[in-house]
């Protein structure tokens, strides 16, 4: 008789485990915290900085970036400074918004900047913002 009643307490268990499920999340959710910070792109430029307040943005802004060593990329993508002009003006041709926002590292050469100025405006560019960081 003992062992007949031993054999009714040991029943089949119908509870799912969650344990080894909630460690292979946190392990994911470590894994994404780490590499989600260095999945940002971008160009590395060192921006000036002024007491301006930021500018509010209703639309995706065309961006121009001058590097420190005077290369030109519009967008993310580097180009020629002699076709600048021209992609800037097939660009603002489709758009309502014809503003620019030039980033210029401020060791940037000056007449570079300014050139790419000339040539914003010269591409059909009706306001063109400068870009800086707070001190």
């Amino acid at each position: 008789m003992a062992a007949g009643k031993m054999g009714r307490d040991h029943q089949a268990m119908s509870e799912i485990n969650v344990t080894p499920f909630v460690d292979v999340m946190l392990v994911l959710l470590i894994i994404f915290m780490v590499t989600a910070p260095m999945m940002q792109q971008g160009l590395d430029v060192d921006l000036p900085n002024t007491t301006t307040q930021p500018i509010r943005m209703q639309d995706e802004p065309l961006v121009l970036t001058i590097k420190k060593d005077g290369t030109v990329h519009l967008a993310q993508t580097e180009l020629p400074f002699e076709e600048l002009e021209t992609k800037l003006a097939a660009i603002l041709e489709g758009r309502d918004l014809k503003g620019i926002f030039l980033r210029a590292d401020q060791a940037a050469p000056y007449g570079e900047v300014v050139k790419a100025m000339a040539a914003a405006r010269r591409a059909g560019a009706e306001s063109l913002g400068i870009v800086t960081e707070p001190e």
